[in-house]
């Protein structure tokens, strides 16, 4: 799934990374009673005060919740933290995660699963909601989603009623005193916590969650640990340092899909659910209509990462399967290179999407068919492809794209420049690959409007 902002580079990404979040302010607002009304995008939910919308974080639709006002900086809009449950809903459980139940103050909520206190089967219903949502008004279409959760043959180990023990890539934090911990939810303030309970048992073992282990690494500069657990081989630790560097050959590690290996460096980007890789190779051999595809086009997998969809696609429909992945990062495309060996009409190309597909465009001509028949697998960054990629994509009139969504906005931002340059949106499919989160994945067909 890898251009404002950008989610780092296949290949380039830390392990469990997640977004900047801002400071929590220096005093804290009123404490206001609401009535949540629905989701928010981002994992928040909505109510009003007095006319002005407020997002409340840790509160369900249909509750009535007590919530301390954290930011009140904008003429329209405050952020609050729900502090008790006046009326619950019926969907409310315990939350998973100890550490981040309603029952912590809210600067000491651990973050990272901000539907932990949801049940499985209404997190999904509020995730197709913001799906739903967003494409209504953003990309201009009414389409009804069901988002589904991972075959659990796909994911042993993962437990499907809790949607716990999912996670194999996790970053804690270590600070100046030593500590060791997550992030609190929407800050940068380290929480010390005694369980991990969405990531898989080989990192709950390893990780270093005591005071003592983070005292030893702050005499060495410690500044965070990566936790990787891989589907082959022992889960690694791996402490970080400021300034530190990617060495000119970093450890790889090797994960396997269905009958198929992928080399990767040990620090580079591959889906962080253990059953998502295997899920979305489905899904997109799923969504490609074999109606419309051609084996000998220029078919093309772009933001590739080491490969992963087009080795969906060449498994499809055979060896002899013409396609090119395209990415950023050299040391991901170095890999994707040797991960498709097998197909005679791989190749694996290192450029940022927009400039190759500039390149495409600036030759195709009339005794070309530049991307004309083709099927193009686009997996682009959270923010999504963009218009300028979208639209010069379009210009090339591949057959039919297959995208891969991390971000309903995103998609439905994308959505609405296809339909623009006139292609449409034929097949959507909808994934919980990040439980008890608010984070959804969407795989998508477009073809020209005949």
């Amino acid at each position: 799934m890898a251009n404002s902002r950008r989610r780092p580079a296949r290949g380039t990404r830390p392990a469990g990374a997640r977004r900047p979040a801002p400071a929590r302010p220096a005093e804290p607002g009123p404490v206001l009673e609401l009535d949540v009304e629905r989701i928010a995008h981002g994992g928040v939910a909505v109510a009003r005060h007095e006319g002005r919308v407020v997002f409340v974080a840790d509160a369900i639709p249909g509750e009535r919740v007590r919530a301390q006002v954290t930011d009140a900086g904008h003429d329209r809009f405050w952020r609050a933290e729900t502090v008790e449950v006046l009326d619950a809903s019926p969907d409310r459980r315990e939350h998973v995660w100890a550490e981040a139940s309603v029952d912590r103050a809210p600067e000491d909520r651990a973050g990272g699963a901000e539907f932990g206190h949801i049940v499985l089967r209404r997190q999904r219903e509020l995730k197709a909601d913001v799906l739903r949502d967003a494409l209504a008004r953003m990309g201009g279409i009414e389409r009804e989603v069901d988002v589904r959760g991972v075959d659990p043959a796909l994911a042993p180990g993962v437990d499907p009623e809790s949607g716990t023990g999912w996670r194999t890539r996790v970053r804690l934090h270590v600070g100046a005193e030593g500590a060791v911990g997550p992030y609190a939810a929407r800050s940068h303030r380290i929480v010390p916590v005694a369980s991990l309970p969405l990531a898989v048992a080989e990192i709950e073992s390893i990780a270093p969650l005591g005071a003592d282990r983070g005292t030893a690494d702050a005499d060495v500069g410690a500044t965070a640990i990566d936790l990787v657990a891989p589907s082959t081989g022992a889960a690694e630790l791996v402490i970080r340092t400021a300034g530190d560097r990617r060495p000119e050959h970093p450890p790889t590690i090797v994960e396997r899909v269905g009958e198929r290996s992928f080399t990767l460096d040990r620090g580079g980007f591959w889906q962080v659910h253990r059953g998502a890789a295997a899920t979305l190779t489905r899904a997109v051999q799923a969504a490609v209509d074999p109606g419309r595809f051609d084996p000998d086009a220029e078919n093309q997998d772009l933001y590739g990462g080491v490969g992963l969809l087009a080795a969906a696609v060449g498994d499809r429909f055979g060896p002899s399967t013409r396609i090119t992945t395209v990415e950023a990062d050299a040391r991901a495309t170095e890999h994707a290179g040797a991960n498709l060996a097998d197909w005679i009409g791989a190749r694996a190309v290192t450029d940022r999407v927009d400039r190759y597909l500039d390149r495409l465009a600036g030759a195709a001509d009339a005794s070309t068919r530049g991307l004309r028949g083709a099927t193009v697998v686009l997996d682009p960054p959270r923010a999504g492809a963009g218009r300028a990629v979208v639209e010069r994509l379009t210009e090339l009139r591949p057959a039919q794209v297959v995208y891969v969504a991390c971000d309903p906005v995103a998609l439905a931002r994308d959505v609405a420049t296809f339909r623009a340059t006139g292609y449409e949106i034929e097949a959507l499919d909808a994934f919980d690959l990040f439980p008890n989160t608010h984070h959804v994945e969407a795989v998508a067909r477009f073809a020209a409007i005949v």
